[in-house]
């Protein structure tokens, strides 16, 4: 099944053993715009503290009841590794985090997929971006939904609207489609945009640039909230 990120986002959190705090945000590798962490803020309980959860303990999201479950008890929490999630992911941290954990690391598995399957083609931009800077303590192809909402969409022949919003799955948690909001181009409209169609990202003007036409945008699926993609 595929979520709407933002809907997502104030979920409460249940753990094994109670709820501990709500979604805040979600990490993504821009490499193969697959989920990567959820970001969960904990409130009061942890004083305001954020942590990060990987997909591997993550369960099905429940849009009835607003609830996100995840496969671990809010001792293993309040004892994870702490992370400043205000500042870019350093890699070292998340080492300890999947060594606290026992999770896989997805980055010795390849790219995308929450075991290093790769659910779309890498993006040949996101490889040289990776050996430049490969010098790098944090990583540099994760990215926050929070942060890439609103950046600029650009066709080949200009500029078609921003990022409204990210449908994902909960198998996988590879990001299927971004929602694109054509603002003043077409009034009202809202579409549907693979992540294959995107041939950079660029994090200095906020923009993501496609290979496609703006024709072809115009043609693509209409988003209806009240349907099933």
């Amino acid at each position: 099944m595929q979520h709407r990120i933002h809907v997502m986002i104030g979920y409460a959190i249940r753990a094994i053993d109670g709820d501990f705090g709500k979604v805040h945000d979600f990490y993504f590798d821009d490499a193969t715009w697959t989920i990567r962490y959820m970001v969960a803020e904990t409130g009061n309980w942890l004083l305001g503290r954020k942590v990060l959860i990987s997909p591997i303990a993550m369960g099905k999201p429940d849009a009835t009841a607003n609830v996100f479950s995840v496969n671990l008890t809010r001792v293993q929490v309040s004892d994870s590794p702490d992370i400043d999630t205000e500042r870019p992911v350093n890699r070292q941290h998340e080492d300890e985090l999947h060594e606290y954990y026992q999770w896989p690391r997805y980055w010795e598995g390849g790219y995308g997929g929450v075991f290093g399957i790769t659910p779309y083609p890498v993006l040949e931009t996101s490889i040289a971006k990776e050996s430049v800077d490969s010098d790098r303590r944090d990583d540099p192809h994760l990215r926050s939904t929070r942060q890439v909402t609103g950046y600029r969409i650009h066709a080949t022949e200009g500029d078609i609207g921003h990022v409204e919003d990210f449908l994902v799955d909960d198998e996988k948690w590879a990001i299927h489609h971004l929602i694109v909001n054509t603002g003043n181009w077409l009034p009202g409209i809202k579409v549907l945009i693979p992540p294959t169609w995107i041939k950079s990202v660029d994090w200095t003007t906020n923009s993501v640039i496609l290979d496609r036409s703006r024709e072809l945008v115009k043609n693509s699926p209409v988003f209806d909230p009240s349907k099933n993609v």
